[in-house]
């Protein structure tokens, strides 16, 4: 019984978990076609404020996920350890990647900001050409991979559990 609640738990938690990045998600691709200054700050601190939720349900998913795979003896499949590296890879990834758009973007807009660990007051905006190039250059095909495909393919390996 210990262990279904854990299961409740960990797809509660990935629902929760995507509902609360969704605003991350949509800011992603609108943000990409806007070019009204007080619109993608809007947007940008839309997305933050969802953060502390998406990490709450994220460490919850990991733990019970751990926890379930200790309560049901499943350390020795190959599809639980592909899914793990990948959860955590794509965590790793996606904060490298947040590091260097996202929160770069924050300062151009005139928005505090934090690299790391540590945060900064907002500062004046930079030109309207230089944000608008920085938008540009973001890859929105690495987070439909990263934020997408592989947590789709992780979906497939813990339903179908091929190895």
């Amino acid at each position: 019984m210990l262990s279904r609640w854990f299961l409740f738990i960990h797809i509660f938690s990935a629902i929760t978990f995507f509902l609360a990045h969704g605003a991350g998600a949509a800011m992603a691709f609108q943000i990409r076609k806007e070019t009204n200054l007080e619109r993608i700050r809007a947007m940008l601190d839309l997305s933050g404020s969802t953060i502390g939720l998406y990490m709450l349900a994220f460490m919850l998913l990991l733990v019970t996920g751990v926890t379930s795979s200790f309560l049901l003896g499943l350390w020795n499949r190959i599809w639980l350890w592909t899914s793990l590296v990948l959860m955590l890879g794509v965590f790793f990834w996606m904060y490298w990647f947040s590091e260097r758009t996202y929160k770069v973007l924050r300062k151009l807009v005139g928005l505090p900001y934090m690299l790391g660990n540590k945060s900064y007051p907002a500062e004046e905006p930079a030109s309207s050409e230089t944000i608008a190039a920085h938008i540009k250059g973001i890859d929105i095909h690495q987070l439909v991979i990263g934020g997408y495909l592989v947590p789709g393919f992780v979906l497939w390996l813990m339903v179908f559990k091929p190895f």
